[in-house]
């Protein structure tokens, strides 16, 4: 199920996209610069799915933030589609990419 006024279910790709699937995307956000991982399903999603979609995360994470990182699930802006980002540790914002 997609929401045709929702930011991530249109999924625009305007910043650096790590990985995709049929289940989800891993970007950097658009305001954060941090990886975040998106289920393609508007929603949230049940706690299997939801540990499979941390995982892919936590795959980019570790190669962006080899020093370590934290998982930060706090829904902010768009608190009905789930995501999640991973901040780098001791930090919040992550580095702009080109």
């Amino acid at each position: 199920m997609t929401a045709p006024d929702c930011l991530l279910c249109t999924a625009e790709r305007i910043t650096h996209w790590y990985y995709e699937d049929e289940q989800c995307w891993v970007a950097d956000c658009t305001i954060c610069s941090t990886p975040m991982v998106v289920w393609k399903s508007h929603g949230l999603p049940d706690e299997p799915t939801r540990e499979v979609l941390l995982g892919r995360l936590g795959a980019v994470a570790d190669t962006e933030y080899p020093e370590g990182w934290w998982l930060d699930g706090e829904m902010r802006k768009i608190p009905d589609h789930f995501h999640a980002h991973a901040r780098p540790a001791n930090g919040f914002f992550g580095r702009r990419k080109t």
